[in-house]
């Protein structure tokens, strides 16, 4: 059963790296006032819709396929323990950081001018703090006081 570990581990990698490229791509795709005609319409004949397709089509499958195995992994060692519900916990918010990077980029889709940059920003640090926070959780299992 080493697989499921190594699917969700390997899944899990994919995922998160996705999480962090896709704000500097979405940051990358955002124009401002000053931005020459030209280049935007060569930019925009060459990336129009990737993040969204990057999101849908390859973020959100291997998001699923790495809370799957892990679930998985979970359920085959059975390994429970308060650490366990510190990761999961962390995962949830993981989850939550990646609905709200779908809705960043259905805004910045949107065209209505709001800056997104600042949340991209926001989102990537989001991540990297949550993923060490994770690490963290899974590689030093802490035993907290009054916990068995």
């Amino acid at each position: 059963m080493n697989w499921l570990l190594v699917l969700h581990i390997v899944a899990l990698l994919f995922w998160t790296a996705l999480l962090v490229y896709l704000p500097a791509l979405l940051a990358g795709t955002v124009y401002t006032a000053s931005s020459s005609v030209a280049d935007i319409e060569d930019s925009v004949a060459a990336r129009e819709g990737l993040p969204r397709l990057v999101f849908t089509h390859i973020a959100t499958p291997v998001a699923l396929l790495s809370i799957i195995a892990g679930t998985l992994v979970f359920v085959v060692h059975y390994n429970i323990g308060i650490w366990l519900v510190v990761k999961l916990s962390l995962v949830v918010l993981l989850v939550i950081n990646h609905t709200l990077l779908g809705v960043l980029i259905m805004r910045a889709e949107a065209a209505n001018g709001k800056p997104v940059r600042r949340w991209c920003l926001v989102s990537a640090l989001v991540t990297c703090i949550l993923i060490a926070a994770i690490l963290w959780a899974v590689l030093a299992k802490p035993v907290f006081e009054g916990a068995s």
